[in-house]
């Protein structure tokens, strides 16, 4: 069950891609787009990664911060950022403390548990305001900026 819209968003206290510790509360005052992904330099994983690097001048520009986040451990989170030119964070969640806490669900391919891609939109003050399950990677990052951008003005 992922976490509760209208409630605080799960705190975390996660390291990026640079072994920098990242937490909920760096985020204050400002949107944020914490989006789940399977797993580092598979094809719809790098799909959203170009995706939010292409569109990040865009968020940035309506306050709104994008971090992905999923097991794979900082070391891998810096090699796939390098080898795409990510511009956006990623967050390391080996021990699942934020996917388990969120409520991120797993599905079975290929014989192998992955974290299903959902994404988390999440307001300057905490709150959870939307969850999109099982996301299609393919211009995902539109739908995300659009629908934030609808609820930024009808606040």
């Amino acid at each position: 069950m992922p976490a509760e819209v209208g409630k605080p968003f799960p705190s975390f206290s996660l390291q990026n891609q640079d072994g920098q510790t990242v937490t909920r509360d760096d985020f204050k005052g400002k949107w944020l787009v914490l989006y789940v992904y399977p797993k580092d330099d598979t094809p719809g994983c790098t799909i959203q990664g170009k995706s939010f690097t292409a569109t990040k001048q865009e968020f940035d520009d309506a306050n709104i911060a994008v971090v992905g986040v999923s097991e794979d451990d900082v070391e891998s989170h810096k090699n796939f950022c390098n080898k795409f030119s990510f511009t956006i964070d990623l967050l390391a969640d080996p021990s699942h403390d934020l996917l388990g806490a969120a409520g991120v669900g797993q599905s079975d391919y290929k014989g192998t548990m992955y974290w299903n891609r959902t994404s988390f939109v999440i307001d300057p003050e905490g709150t959870l305001r939307k969850v999109y399950e099982k996301v299609n990677p393919e211009g995902h990052e539109r739908v995300l900026l659009d629908d934030i951008k609808a609820m930024q003005s009808a606040t």
